[in-house]
């Protein structure tokens, strides 16, 4: 098989068995995606979608959370992992999306990495989702299962899978390609043993190549 034919039997699956993947984070505006997702950083979304509501119920604004102290923020995100760093993150995000861009949340990549506790893959994802613009966040999930599939080559960082996946990924299809790839690491092509036995994409896959599962 190809890479260009994996690609496609990547599309076909995932067209077929997950057309309407979106993130599992839950959100209503941009701003609380972007609390949402700076929050997600090494910590499950299921874990931030517990803790957000009393976030977004007493701070619903950048406004309001850029008068926010470390002392108030701090007591409703100190189940999330490295609650230190990300109270002070998320004020001074907030602070700034204020100063610099009058509450709203900028829609690029330049300006959005510019933000307190914003990185290249959060971007991504806030432009990708919001705007549906044709980027790719690649965290653990997508680069491990890219890797693993054959989608990405040699690809010692999660740039440089980025830069593979936008390449052979349609334009149209990268926002929902980053969903793809990510709940498919989440439940089926998990990290210590991938579920190779309820997996569609073994006939496209090189890991099950390499690593096929014993004739019964």
């Amino acid at each position: 098989m190809t890479r260009k034919q994996r690609y496609q039997f990547v599309i076909d699956y995932f067209k077929q068995h997950a057309p309407d993947a979106e993130t599992e984070l839950l959100y209503d505006n941009p701003y609380q995606l972007l609390v949402a997702v700076i929050l997600s950083a090494q910590c499950t979304d299921k874990r931030v979608n517990l803790t957000t509501p009393a976030i977004f119920h007493r701070y619903p604004t950048a406004q309001a959370l850029a008068k926010a102290d470390f002392d108030s923020l701090f007591p409703l995100i100190r189940s999330i992992s490295y609650p230190n760093n990300k109270t002070r993150h998320l004020i001074g995000m907030a602070r700034m999306l204020v100063e610099d861009f009058n509450g709203e949340i900028p829609m690029t990549v330049d300006q959005l990495v510019k933000l307190p506790g914003v990185g290249r893959k959060t971007a991504n994802v806030i432009t990708s989702v919001v705007d549906q613009q044709p980027n790719m966040a690649v965290d653990t999930h997508v680069f491990r299962v890219a890797g693993r599939i054959g989608l990405t080559l040699k690809a010692t960082t999660p740039l440089a899978a980025e830069k593979q996946l936008i390449q052979h990924f349609p334009k149209e299809l990268i926002h929902k390609a980053h969903h793809w790839l990510i709940l498919h690491g989440r439940y089926v092509c998990v990290a210590r043993k991938p579920k190779c036995a309820i997996c569609g994409i073994r006939p496209a896959c090189k890991y099950y190549q390499a690593h096929p599962l014993p004739e019964a």
